[in-house]
């Protein structure tokens, strides 16, 4: 009596059971949607200046070439920000920056007390100075450290160095190229010229590097700089210069978009995509009886199969006349991606402005002076904005055909309402006149992927985020009905327990009285 109520309340725990087992299996297909986000994105060109260190597409390369006899990569290596203006330029190497290093003589030992007493500065020109103390007791060593306590200050390091077990020497140098030092005595003992880093006239009496500046000849105009590292000669390049460049002879150096990272991402893109079909597959399969088979926990899933059938839908659309089979992608009998790694090589090397259009977002207007901030997912692929300024040139209103309930004005920027077709859109406009401005958008695949698996994946606001949550909640509700059953059969099986003990000693005292009349009845006979 009391299982005929605890079954009720295991049902309970196995729908929980498998309601947990669908939770799991949800939440693996959110992991995988969510990467598909990450890698369609970068392929999407994501809108907002922060989102440019992800777009592949924004990323560049600088390419080296030799002109003339010299081996371009022992000469200058180059850093490139995403985003750079393309172009190749010329470089020359004429001279590069050194840092000054000077000597001291020869000491005996490094250990030994100096016995010089005095105060001097140090410096480097230009910069700034500071005090050396100098007691009788301190040592060579103990001179170094003063120095290099004051380096941050200075800009000169010291290091001590041993010729020989009775030869120690004192070197100084600047820590930053195209720099001099500078000394003084200020008062007591000349400790500098005692120990033979200057000469009785306060010039250095061996220098072993002079300092110098690095200079550079870029598409025929010389540049000089203090540091071998030169960033501020091109945006978005850095110059790192190890040699000069022998006569005659210069590197080419071509900023472009960078196709390894490029061709990653497509891979990566793809093998994203082929991990949650197996995924699909893995939870379409049957058994030999044509049943689900015991791993498809989702099987038949509604969810599972519009978003299968969505991104399907999404990777074969044709982008201006382009397709992914048009750059070597197809979709092989288990409509997983393959890549034609030739055909995907000289599409990206002879026509990379069709890759970039059959995966990336594009806007274009008739006015420069429209800019889109953010990008939403559902706007029309053309459509004419109208933008209305006040005398002031401050925009008043903004709107298409005629309406101008889809947009919020924030000062200069144009912000599609929710609900619109151009929510998550945001514009900002810099003209000081109204205009009617004609706008083309182009969805590459990319950015299709990217809105789809992300609508359904997102951590936040997908729609699995919110059927987990629903599941949860029902398994909240289901396990609190199975412990009240459960408590509710206990309390029953307490009184079904109590109540027989009570019957069982009934019949015992029955028993017992049905014992006595035996008795009596045998005795009387």
């Amino acid at each position: 009596m009391v299982q005929t109520k605890l079954d009720k309340a295991d049902s309970i725990d196995t729908k929980i059971t498998s309601n947990e087992t669908k939770i799991s299996s949800y939440q693996s297909l959110q992991t995988l949607l969510q990467d598909l986000t990450t890698k369609a994105k970068a392929l999407s060109n994501p809108s907002g200046i922060s989102n440019q260190s992800v777009n592949v597409f924004a990323a560049r390369a600088g390419y080296l070439t030799a002109n003339g006899d010299v081996t371009a990569s022992s000469v200058v290596s180059v850093d490139v920000d995403s985003g750079t203006q393309t172009g190749t330029y010329d470089l020359e190497i004429n001279q590069v920056a050194t840092a000054q290093k000077v000597s001291s003589g020869a000491v005996a030992s490094s250990s030994d007390d100096l016995g010089y007493t005095g105060v001097f500065t140090i410096g480097t020109e230009d910069g700034t100075s500071a005090s050396i103390d100098v007691t009788s007791d301190m040592s060579l060593s103990d001179l170094a450290d003063e120095i290099n306590d004051a380096t941050s200050t200075t800009g000169v390091k010291a290091t001590l160095l041993k010729v020989s077990d009775s030869e120690y020497r004192l070197v100084l140098s600047t820590s930053d190229t195209g720099k001099t030092i500078t000394t003084s005595t200020t008062s007591g003992d000349d400790v500098l010229t005692n120990i033979g880093v200057t000469d009785s006239s306060g010039a250095f009496a061996d220098e072993i590097q002079a300092s110098q500046k690095a200079i550079i000849t870029l598409d025929g105009v010389q540049i000089t700089r203090d540091t071998n590292d030169i960033s501020d000669v091109l945006d978005g390049v850095t110059f790192h210069l190890y040699a000069t460049t022998p006569t005659d002879t210069s590197v080419s150096v071509q900023v472009a978009e960078n196709l390894t990272d490029i061709q990653t991402a497509i891979s990566d893109f793809v093998t994203s995509y082929n991990a949650l079909r197996d995924f699909v597959a893995t939870q379409s399969a049957t058994a030999s009886d044509g049943t689900a088979s015991s791993d498809a926990v989702l099987f038949g899933d509604a969810t599972l199969r519009s978003i299968d059938i969505l991104l399907q839908q999404d990777l074969n659309t044709m982008i201006d006349g382009e397709s992914l089979g048009s750059i070597g992608i197809s979709f092989n009998s288990d409509n997983e991606l393959e890549i034609d790694s030739t055909t995907l090589q000289n599409a990206l090397n002879n026509n990379l402005a069709d890759v970039q259009k059959v995966f990336a977002f594009n806007m274009t207007s008739t006015s420069s002076d429209i800019y889109l901030l953010a990008r939403g997912s559902k706007a029309p692929s053309s459509f004419t904005l109208d933008v209305n300024v006040d005398a002031s040139g401050a925009v008043t209103s903004a709107s298409v055909g005629g309406d101008a309930s889809l947009f919020t004005i924030s000062g200069t920027r144009i912000v599609g309402n929710a609900g619109t077709a151009y929510e998550g859109f945001s514009f900002s406009f810099s003209g000081k006149s109204s205009q009617s401005i004609d706008i083309t958008l182009s969805y590459g695949l990319a950015e299709k992927v990217r809105a789809d698996s992300d609508a359904v994946g997102n951590a936040t606001s997908g729609t699995l985020t919110s059927t987990i949550l629903n599941i949860e909640e029902q398994d909240t509700d289901l396990a609190a009905k199975s412990d009240l059953i459960r408590s509710q059969a206990e309390s029953y099986r307490t009184q079904l327990t109590q109540r027989y003990a009570r019957i069982q000693q009934q019949i015992l005292e029955a028993n017992s009285t049905i014992s006595y009349l035996e008795l009596l009845t045998s005795n009387s006979d």
